[in-house]
């Protein structure tokens, strides 16, 4: 038997809810069959199968999370090898029924508890109440959390240390876990503050309708929070006149029409931030805790772009985008937005950015501050092309205007390094041929 663990699928994934499963139980997996889709913090992947067999048991079903490393399946691979069906309960003896242990999945392996609990060894018994080891059907889990137990403070009385369900009604049984119910008045605080918990819609008059994160949402809110408050930041704005750059764009856009293609303006700004970057090296890097601290700086200049999907902020990478003509820009850009939407990025479609653009001019934005993509050193906030009434030698008319702010971690990036990395990006956006170039 081959417990099936849930993997790492992206490089800050710490857990990973179950989409979709495609195979049942009972169902033959071949290796390379796809077996489940999984949510992870970055977007919805597929997990195919490593071994060939027949899939035993769902441990974790549709909708329920899991940290990595947890199994989440089961597998007969046709070895025989049954020591090796339980992660917690490897060394179990013969006399724990085993058929309790092959549902796991359902309420049957809730049944008989205390004898399967006596006759575990003690050595058995000792390793299942680790914390880092708490093994519990997905039904025990719902419970837990819908009830605000900790189960790493539960004692399993199931095959291998398991936690079932009656050993949740039996801590819900004893006096000393209800004195929020049963003591009101004899507790000084802890009561009701722990009564506030358990029911916070009953006083908030604000009516609140409860949103919990799913994966996308939870990483976003770690990440952005770590970046606010361990980066050291300052910020630095330029704006540039983009009458060349927007005619050039329309003679573009003219010639591409007959193919179906056009570029837009943040295809034109990927590309001259990434010569900009090219030219002004120093900005184009990250900041590395080794040794006394360090600056890495990056060969390639890979520009991560901000897209708004149904699933939160994504931040997909063209790679090598100094080296990428403006039309391929385009359409890795469309392509890449389309699986944003789509929810079928990859690790690979989100790995190794050196510098993130965010753009908001699609919303009349004009100008805003972004938040560094860690462990990148900087990102632009790109505002709209706004018309300016602008003085021509001795007439008066409207340009368009278009501001850009550099925030930067001041670690590795001083601020006459920032404000030469936006002399050049204003140069190359003010003689666009130099962009197409």
């Amino acid at each position: 038997m081959i417990d099936i663990l849930m993997p790492r699928l992206s490089d800050t994934m710490e857990e990973g809810a179950i989409s979709t499963w495609h195979k049942q139980p009972g169902d033959p997996v071949a290796a390379g069959d796809i077996l489940v889709d999984i949510e992870t913090d970055k977007a919805v992947m597929e997990y195919g199968a490593y071994e060939s067999g027949t899939l035993v048991e769902i441990l974790v079903p549709e909708g329920e999370k899991a940290t990595i490393g947890t199994p989440i399946a089961r597998l007969n691979d046709g070895s025989g090898d049954e020591t090796v069906i339980l992660t917690q309960g490897a060394h179990a003896e013969p006399a724990v029924p085993e058929p309790a242990d092959n549902h796991g999945a359902t309420d049957a392996a809730d049944e008989a508890p205390t004898p399967a609990a006596a006759e575990q060894p003690p050595a058995l018994a000792a390793t299942a109440v680790k914390p880092e080891h708490r093994a519990a059907t997905p039904l025990v889990r719902k419970l837990a959390r819908e009830r605000g137990i900790d189960l790493s403070s539960v004692t399993g009385t199931g095959p291998g240390g398991r936690i079932v369900r009656a050993d949740l009604d039996a801590l819900a049984s004893k006096p000393t876990p209800a004195p929020i119910a049963n003591e009101p008045a004899e507790t000084d605080s802890p009561a009701p503050a722990a009564a506030g918990v358990a029911a916070p819609s009953a006083q908030d008059g604000r009516e609140p309708t409860t949103v919990p994160f799913d994966p996308v949402r939870q990483a976003i809110a770690r990440r952005l929070t770590e970046s606010a408050t361990t980066i050291p930041t300052f910020t630095v704005t330029a704006s540039a006149d983009l009458e060349d750059l927007l005619a050039l764009r329309a003679q573009l856009n003219a010639a591409l029409h007959e193919a179906g293609r056009k570029v837009t303006v943040n295809d034109l700004m990927v590309r001259a931030v990434a010569l900009a970057l090219r030219e002004r090296p120093g900005v184009n890097a990250s900041y590395s805790p080794e040794g006394r601290g360090q600056t890495l700086l990056h060969g390639r200049v890979n520009i991560g772009i901000a897209v708004a999907s149904p699933a939160g902020l994504i931040v997909p990478v063209i790679r090598d985008a100094d080296r990428t003509s403006v039309t391929a820009i385009s359409a890795q850009t469309r392509a890449l937005a389309d699986k944003a939407a789509n929810r079928t990025l990859n690790t690979a479609d989100m790995a190794d950015g050196t510098f993130t653009i965010s753009n908001l001019g699609m919303y009349r934005v004009e100008h805003f501050t972004a938040i560094i993509n860690p462990p990148q050193g900087a990102i632009l906030a790109v505002g709209a092309a706004t018309p300016e009434l602008t003085l021509t030698g001795e007439t008066l008319e409207a340009r368009h205007r278009m501001r850009y702010t550099l925030t930067a971690d001041h670690r590795i990036i001083d601020g006459a390094l920032a404000a030469q990395f936006l002399a050049t990006l204003t140069d190359l956006l003010e003689h666009p041929l130099r962009i197409v170039a």
